[in-house]
């Protein structure tokens, strides 16, 4: 793989079924002030990088898996989590946008940090993981027997 920057804008320009698409100019002046943001699951439900951090490859790659499954909860409502979050991962969020953000938006988060294997989703509990199990199975089906697999 050529790496996540020529996946924008080709044809092969998605994660999970989710495009991925360049920041418009506002965006791009917040991804400059912003170093520390790797992506995001932008308004109209598609994936901006920050081309402005210092992620290597393989991170933006795992934040873009992260933002398509933020899409993929955002707008398909049996994709809703309900679990309880742990006491690690409420701290882990504490300090962050996230801190006070609504419980379900922390859900969504903790279950994408967990799908996309990023640490601070915390040791994700059974109900967690089944969630995630489920998620990652809505977005990464597996071809059936005889599916034609279109590249």
């Amino acid at each position: 793989m050529g790496g996540v920057k020529d996946l924008i804008g080709s044809a092969k320009s998605s994660i999970a079924g989710v495009q991925i698409r360049k920041p418009y100019p506002s965006e791009d002046d917040y991804f400059k002030k912003h170093l520390n943001v790797g992506g995001m699951a932008a308004s109209d439900n598609r994936i901006i990088l920050n081309d402005h951090s210092s992620l290597s490859d393989q991170e933006k790659e795992a934040v873009a898996t992260n933002e398509a499954a933020r899409v993929h909860m955002r707008t398909n409502k049996s994709l809703s989590p309900t679990f309880s979050l742990t006491d690690e991962q409420q701290k882990t969020l504490k300090g962050t946008t996230y801190g006070k953000a609504a419980l379900q938006d922390r859900r969504e988060t903790i279950a994408a940090r967990i799908l996309s294997g990023d640490p601070s989703g915390g040791t994700p509990t059974k109900e967690q993981q089944v969630f995630v199990d489920s998620l990652k199975t809505v977005m990464f089906p597996k071809p059936k027997i005889g599916q034609v697999i279109k590249e």
